[in-house]
């Protein structure tokens, strides 16, 4: 049976997920109506990558005024780069971060690094969990000379350029996507109207809905068997919501 696509949030239940068994990279999109700093995202990015025990390279994308993408990727910690100030002066209504704490430590390489950028500039992505069935695809895509790197998610995004469709229903075809892949898979999504989506397939890192202020936000959890994202995290963040499994939540 395929996954449910519908978009689910509930209310945060601790008794929902099973605990975590292996620290992971972390994610989450943030959207307003108003146009926001990236430095304003910067405090909770801060303390995710720090309690997520992330820190092995981090990336952004936000939306632009002419509706095009910003990209940003480094291999350094977010605490450890020299741009993140620079960068926390950009406005935007719509971005995506992605803390990196990878698998496998032999993919570290900046073509492994996200967020991904469409070339058609039809969307950015970013993943967190393992995939389980990538390697044959894998070596189809090398042949057509568009593997960089070595991380199952560059996979993962190749076959997501392929199958995009214009009018894509994101949650659909998020859903298509872990369903063609398996393992344990979170995608966050932002697209070039403004909307912001994050699909959850990942047992071991669930992803919350949540404000901080007039910022609406969709994040995974930190590596913590008691589920502490609010309490060390954000702890002044209000409508708190766990998305369901196989799942989308969209914003905007």
């Amino acid at each position: 049976m395929p996954r449910t696509r519908d978009s689910s949030c509930g209310a945060v239940d601790e008794r929902t997920f099973p605990l975590s068994s292996a620290p992971m990279c972390e994610q989450f999109v943030a959207r307003s109506a108003e146009p926001f700093t990236l430095g304003d995202l910067w405090p909770f990015t801060g303390r995710l990558e720090r309690f997520g025990i992330a820190g092995f390279g981090w990336g952004v994308a936000w939306l632009a005024e002419d509706g095009s993408f910003g990209i940003h990727r480094d291999l350094r910690a977010f605490r450890d780069d020299p741009r993140r100030e620079e960068l926390g002066a950009v406005r935007t209504t719509a971005a995506l971060v992605h803390l990196r704490r990878p698998s496998r430590l032999s993919t570290l390489t900046l073509a492994d690094a996200q967020p991904f950028a469409d070339p058609g500039g039809r969307f950015a992505v970013s993943h967190n969990g393992d995939l389980r069935e990538y390697r044959h695809r894998r070596e189809r895509y090398r042949a057509q000379g568009r593997i960089h790197g070595r991380a199952d998610t560059e996979v993962a995004v190749r076959w997501l350029e392929d199958e995009w469709s214009p009018g894509e229903r994101p949650a659909h075809v998020l859903g298509a996507l872990h369903d063609a892949f398996g393992g344990l898979a979170n995608f966050a999504l932002i697209l070039p109207d403004g909307s912001v989506h994050h699909y959850a397939g990942n047992r071991e890192n669930p992803v919350f809905g949540f404000r901080l202020g007039p910022i609406e936000m969709l994040s995974t959890g930190i590596y913590s068997v008691d589920r502490s994202l609010f309490a060390l995290v954000c702890p002044e963040a209000t409508g708190r919501s766990v998305v369901r499994l196989a799942r989308t939540a969209s914003l905007g």
